[in-house]
Order: C-alpha cells, then sequence, then structure tokens
C-alpha cells in the first residue's frame, strides 16, 4: 500500500473534517485516534471510500506516511500534546516533522520547538481559524515553527486553506517557534472584541430604541452589505431571524446570558499587560463574559440595584446609523490593539512577522473575516512600519468620521443604564492614544510621594525624587546618561 502525504492525530469534528479537506484535495491522510473505536467509525462513515489510512497505535500512523513524514496533532492542548510529542520523538526520524494544530498557548510552542529540534527533528505550531466548517472547506492556517519545515507542509497547508478572491492562500508562513499561536491568539482576542461589540449594538437596539429581533435582523443584514461585512456580523443577522420551534419566540432569547470562553482571549490579555501594551476592547470583552458568568448574583442585585432603565428619545433612523459607525470605529480599535500587540511581541521574540499578510491570513476562512482586511492589508503594505492602525489615512478619515456619532451611541448608553464596556473603552482608547498629555503626570508624582518611585521632567533629562513634606528640601536629581 502507498504511503500516505500526511497523518493527523485526533479525530474529533475540527480533525475529522481537515482530514476529509486534505482528501478533497488530493491527499492521501493517515489516522489515528486515542480511542480506537473513533477510528473505526470515521473510516466507515465520512471516511468510506477515500484516501484515508487507519491506524491503530503511534508505530502504525508513523510508518504509515511518506518521509519526511508530517505528523499533525490535533488534540486538546496542553499536556496532551507533550505526552503526544514524548511518543513520537521515539518514533520518528531525524528531519521528520511534528505539527500542533490546535489552541496551544504560544510559550509552550517555543519550549517544545526547542525541544523536538534539540532532537533533531522539525516542529510547527499552527494556528487554524474558521471552526468546523472552516476546516472542512477551507480555513486560515498561521503556521510558525521550524522554518525548514515550512517548504514541506505549504502544498498542503496552502491547498487547503481558504482563498481571497484573486486566489491567494490564507496560509502563509509567519514566523519562528511561537508565531504562529501567538498570531492565532491575537486572532481570538481581536474575535471576544468584535464579538462583544456586535453584542452591545444589539443590546442598545434592544433596550434603548425597543426594536423587535426581526427588524435587528434587517438591519444587521442592510450593514453586512456595507464596509461592516463579516462573518460575525452575518451570522448575526442570522442568528435574530431564527425562531424557536417549540415556544414560537426569537430562538436568541431562549438563551441563557452566561457567555463560555476557552481562554484564547484571556492569554491576549495576559500577553498584552506582560508586554505593556493596552489593548483596553479585548480586555474588557473578557471581563464581559467573565460578569454574564455570575447570572446569579446579578438576577439578585437587580432587585437591589437601580439605575437609569428608559428608552433613547431621539430620531430612531439616525440613532440606528449612529450605532452603525459606533460598531465600525469600535472595531478599527480593537484590530488596532490587537496589531499594536502583535508589533510589540515582535520586538520581544525576535519574530519578524509581516502585518499584512497576517491581514491577509484573516481575510478568508476565519472566525474574524471581514472586509476591511482589505484596508488593513493595504495599509501596512503601504507603511510596512506603521505604528498604528489609527494612523493610517484610511482608518484616521474612518474614525473621524464615526467620532460624533461614536459619542453619542457612548453617552447615550450610559444615560440610558446600558452597559457597553467594549464600545466605551474603544472610544478611551482613541481618546488616550490622541492625547500628547495624559494625567499619568500626577500618578508618577504619587508614587513618588508614598514610594521614592522617582520620575522623569519635562524640562531636563535625568531621575528625580521631591521630598513632598520636607520644605527647603524639595528636589533631588540623579541624572542619568
Amino acid at each position: 500500500m502507498a504511503q500516505a502525504d500526511i497523518g493527523l492525530i485526533g479525530l474529533a469534528v475540527m480533525g475529522q473534517n481537515l482530514v476529509l479537506n486534505m482528501e478533497s484535495k488530493e491527499f492521501s491522510v493517515a489516522v489515528y485516534n486515542r480511542t480506537a473505536e473513533k477510528t473505526t467509525g470515521f473510516l466507515e462513515g465520512k471516511g468510506k471510500g477515500k484516501k484515508i489510512t487507519g491506524a491503530y497505535s503511534l508505530e502504525e500512523l508513523v510508518n504509515a506516511v511518506k518521509k519526511p513524514r508530517k505528523i499533525m496533532l490535533m488534540v486538546k492542548a496542553g499536556k496532551p500534546v507533550d505526552n503526544l510529542i514524548e511518543q513520537l520523538l521515539s518514533c520518528l526520524d531525524k528531519g521528520d516533522i511534528i505539527i500542533d494544530g490546535g489552541n496551544s498557548h504560544f510559550p509552550d510552542t517555543i519550549r517544545r520547538t526547542k525541544k523536538v529540534e534539540a532532537a533533531g527533528l522539525l516542529y510547527i505550531g499552527t494556528g487554524v481559524s474558521g471552526g468546523e466548517e472552516g476546516a472542512l472547506k477551507g480555513p486560515s492556517i498561521m503556521p510558525g515553527g521550524s522554518f525548514a519545515a515550512w517548504s514541506h507542509v505549504a502544498p498542503i497547508f496552502q491547498k487547503i486553506a481558504a482563498k481571497v478572491p484573486d486566489g491567494t492562500p490564507c496560509s502563509q508562513w509567519v514566523g519562528a517557534d511561537g508565531a504562529g499561536h501567538f498570531v492565532k491568539m491575537v486572532h481570538n482576542g481581536i474575535e471576544y472584541g468584535d464579538m462583544q461589540l456586535i453584542c452591545e449594538a444589539y443590546y442598545i437596539m434592544k433596550h434603548g430604541l425597543g426594536l423587535e429581533n426581526e427588524e435587528m435582523h434587517k438591519i444587521f443584514s442592510n450593514w453586512n452589505q456595507g464596509e461592516l461585512n463579516s462573518y460575525l456580523v452575518e451570522i448575526t443577522a442570522d442568528i435574530l431571524g431564527k425562531t424557536d420551534k417549540e415556544t414560537g419566540k426569537p430562538m436568541v432569547e431562549m438563551i441563557l446570558d452566561t457567555a463560555g470562553q476557552k481562554g484564547t482571549g484571556k492569554w491576549t490579555s495576559q500577553a498584552a499587560l506582560d508586554l505593556g501594551v493596552p489593548t483596553l476592547t479585548i480586555t474588557e470583552a473578557v471581563f464581559a463574559r467573565c460578569l454574564s458568568a455570575v447570572k446569579e448574583e446579578r438576577v439578585a442585585a437587580a432587585k437591589i440595584l437601580s439605575g437609569p432603565d428608559g428608552v433613547y428619545r431621539g430620531d430612531k433612523e439616525k440613532f440606528i446609523e449612529a450605532i452603525r459607525k459606533a460598531l465600525y470605529a469600535s472595531k478599527i480599535c480593537s484590530y488596532a490593539q490587537g496589531f499594536a500587540l502583535m508589533r510589540e511581541a515582535a520586538k520581544e521574540y525576535g519574530w519578524e512577522l509581516n502585518f499584512g499578510d497576517i491581514a491577509l491570513l484573516w481575510r478568508s476562512g476565519c472566525i474574524i473575516r471581514a472586509q476591511f482586511l482589505e484596508r488593513i492589508k493595504e495599509a501596512f503594505t503601504g507603511q510596512p512600519e506603521l505604528a498604528n492602525l489609527l494612523l493610517a489615512p484610511y482608518f484616521q478619515e474612518a474614525v473621524e468620521d464615526a467620532q460624533e456619532d461614536w459619542r453619542l451611541v457612548v453617552s447615550a448608553a450610559a444615560k440610558l443604564g446600558l452597559p457597553a464596556p467594549a464600545f466605551s473603552s474603544a472610544l478611551a482608547y482613541f481618546d488616550g492614544y490622541r492625547r500628547s498629555r495624559l494625567p499619568a503626570n500626577l500618578l508618577q508624582a504619587q508614587r513618588d510621594y508614598f514610594g521614592a518611585h522617582t520620575y522623569k521632567r519635562i524640562d531636563r533629562p535625568g531621575t528625580f525624587h521631591t521630598e513632598w513634606l520636607a520644605p527647603g528640601k524639595e528636589v533631588t536629581s540623579d541624572p542619568v546618561d
């Protein structure tokens, strides 16, 4: 029997769909799952009659794949990945390639790359986005790790990946060691922000304007025809148009308002804190999910705490348009924060990230795919060293055009008692970034007052400390080179 082009471990839905995708693109695949019944079920079900070989041990899987062997792991992140790597290192030969296609934390990928390369093998940590449908029909694939492995996996990855309109595959080499998983992590962080912003737009229209779901279904469908065109806006329109067959009520209203999360948004916020990058909107989106999770406390608090609970009295159509503009401007800020985080990570970890290519990776196939990613690609192509998306002419003009409406929506939400943390934080990020002077001067003075933490002056170099309660001995300085 001819050996397979690639082996895959882990036959949950994502793994199965990737295998079917590969096979449909004329690649032969060997598969293995820790539970033998899963392998048999797949081979006798969706994989029946296809160029898919079943293996019932890791040794059998390895022997079924042509050299240099490419073994892709689609298993739960964490210890299961480490366990499989240990087992595979004893089965594989030098030059073979291990690919982790799960949502691994990037520091783990950095560590694993070093370990696998030290053993004479190659390692790829690749983000795969697009959900079950994307895995089957064409995901966004973000590989990083051992660059020598790229030429071996590129023909497979680029053929199974989603394509932008001109045919360019949404799979390009991202960078060394953990770069691929870092970029996927930031993708997910932006996804958190995007989803929360859309949810706040829905919430303001529902409670601030009293709109019915069918009206909002039409609004989101209309928005999806313009600059907000994106997968998340598209599915929001679909969701709002769905009726629960059992009750006859809108399906979304029958869903408990407690949001789950798998941790990648939190990782993004933690990385931002570690690197000192302000990701206000992404982090507020994580906290919004945390707040939603304390449902019982909120139900109890609703009976005790009071606040505004009115309806917007201005022009309804103008306010809906204001929400659209606020959503677009806030979305720009969320992406700006994500790209700023990647820029700082590139400096910290020595990654040569191409931000235009990364935008292109997200243009199709992934969850945050959106029309305006073309604009991001153009911005970084024109200015590779662009410090922040807000400084690119297109985005500068877009936010300027939205400013008045953006501020109206944030202030109206506050007056109506409607929580809009993502909208508010995005505006705060914009206002903070555009100010040449912030109140951190007072903050630094406070730090110096209670802890002698010192400060810098605006009129001369050096490090200074004031003895705030000692008249006549106000300032001491320790000039620095």
